[in-house]
């Protein structure tokens, strides 16, 4: 249900004009499903669905098909663009890391310091305005989750929404 609330949010800003934190080379609000294919190839699962009237899909990436270092790489497509609504377009990545794949150091060497930080079950999250939430372990070393979307307003108070 919680993933369904911040699709919905996501797909209701849209992408904004500003790019959006990167893995890969995919970003949301820019990367289509031909860019996903060309990368990973096809899904291990592919789902569809409709949120708030628009049809969008999910591919899912695990076991063998997963990308080194991922235990699991949810991609979800369809975006409502100022030019109209996308089907195809990268609305939020969801990857789950391997253990030592990110740790905080990578993180910050990477994406650089978080605009907010946050609590979640006695775990560390990074809030990045680029689009990008890192959740990590419970000794806030060890990166579990990124989770990519379209560039973020800051938060207005509070930890980042639940995963």
């Amino acid at each position: 249900m919680r993933h369904a609330i911040i699709a919905a949010i996501v797909l209701v800003l849209g992408a904004a004009a500003v790019h959006a934190a990167e893995w890969d080379t995919l970003r949301p609000g820019e990367s289509t499903q031909a860019t996903v294919r060309e990368r990973f190839g096809g899904p291990t699962k592919n789902t569809g669905q409709k949120i708030e009237g628009y049809d969008t899909s999910q591919w899912i990436y695990e076991g063998d098909q997963a990308p080194k270092g991922m235990t699991r790489v949810t991609i979800d497509f369809g975006v409502l663009t100022p030019q109209g609504y996308r089907a195809d377009v990268i609305r939020v990545m969801r990857l789950d890391v391997l253990p030592e794949i990110f740790n905080r150091s990578t993180i910050l060497a990477g994406w650089g310091a978080p605009q907010k930080l946050g609590r979640e079950k006695d775990a560390d999250v990074f809030f990045y305005e680029s689009g990008l939430l890192v959740y990590f372990d419970k000794e806030g070393w060890l990166a579990q989750t990124l989770i990519f979307t379209p560039p973020q307003r800051p938060a207005t108070g509070g930890a980042p929404p639940p995963r």
